[in-house]
C-alpha cells in the first residue's frame, strides 16, 4: 500500500454552504480552516472537504456529452423520507435520470451529483 484515503475534495463557490448542506445529510461535524476550505468529518470519521472554486461550473448530468465526473452513494434505510429531508436541505431531484429500484439521482446545492441507495450491502457495486 503506498498511502490511505484522507478526504474526498468537492469544488464549489461556496465551501461553508455546500458543508452545510452535507453534514445534514450525513451528520458530523465541520472545521474551516477559512473561507476557502472546510472539512467535515462524518460520525465514521470519513472525511469530505469542501474548497472554494469561483469559476466551479456544475457536471451536466445527464447529457450523452458530458460526465459527472464523480458522485457520492448515501445509503439510506427509508428512501422516501430521505429524499424529503435532503430536498428540504436544497437538494434537487434528477428526474430525467436513468434510475432503478435500488438509487434516486439528486443534485446538491452546488449542483454535483448524488444518489440515495437503498436495499444494498457493502459488497455490491
Amino acid at each position: 500500500m503506498l498511502g490511505k484515503l484522507r478526504s474526498t475534495v468537492l469544488d464549489c463557490r461556496d465551501p461553508r454552504g455546500l458543508a452545510t448542506f452535507y453534514a445534514g445529510v450525513l451528520g458530523g461535524s465541520l472545521y474551516a480552516e477559512d473561507d476557502t476550505w472546510v472539512v467535515l468529518t462524518d460520525p465514521t470519521g470519513r472525511r469530505l472537504a469542501f474548497q472554494l472554486s469561483p469559476q466551479h461550473d456544475p457536471p451536466r448530468f445527464p447529457d450523452p456529452h458530458g460526465s459527472q465526473q464523480f458522485h457520492l452513494d448515501i445509503a439510506v434505510d427509508d428512501v422516501d423520507a430521505a429524499e424529503r429531508e435532503v430536498l428540504a436541505l436544497g437538494a434537487t431531484r434528477v428526474s430525467d435520470a436513468a434510475e432503478d429500484n435500488l438509487f434516486r439521482v439528486y443534485r446538491d446545492p452546488a449542483g454535483h451529483t448524488f444518489c440515495l441507495v437503498w436495499g444494498v450491502d457493502d459488497q455490491q457495486k
